[in-house]
């Protein structure tokens, strides 16, 4: 069955709207993609108006942010600390955006959201 993001058939009430919309391929949603730990995996999707989205699957690497010497340096990911989106990520090794990592350079906080850029950026803590 496909998941589609419109409007539901049913009021707040109960009741029906007399639906005059049919399935489009714009309305088609999918499920949660998340980023973890691992070597890099990458699926691009097309998306409205011939458009690709890029979902980063798995990722060992991070772009750190060193406020300092005002610097980027790639850097490998050792594990997740916290997360503020769930809890239960942190076990499970899911980036999201805000999610504090362990890296070689310390913990960092990311600002990116990979699982709709296909990038992965972070700040050090």
């Amino acid at each position: 069955m496909a998941i589609l993001t419109k409007r539901s058939t049913r009021k707040s009430t109960g009741g029906r709207y007399k639906s005059k919309l049919t399935k489009k391929l714009a309305n088609l949603g999918s499920l949660s993609r998340y980023t973890k730990i691992g070597e890099k995996s990458v699926r691009v999707s097309r998306v409205m108006g011939a458009n690709k989205k890029v979902f980063l699957l798995k990722t060992n690497v991070v772009n750190v942010y060193d406020k300092k010497n005002n610097k980027y340096v790639k850097t490998k990911i050792l594990s997740v600390i916290e997360s503020p989106s769930n809890r239960h990520f942190v076990r499970r090794n899911i980036l999201t955006k805000g999610a504090i990592i362990k890296t070689d350079l310390g913990n960092a906080k990311i600002t990116s959201r990979p699982g709709q850029e296909g990038t992965l950026n972070a700040v050090l803590v």
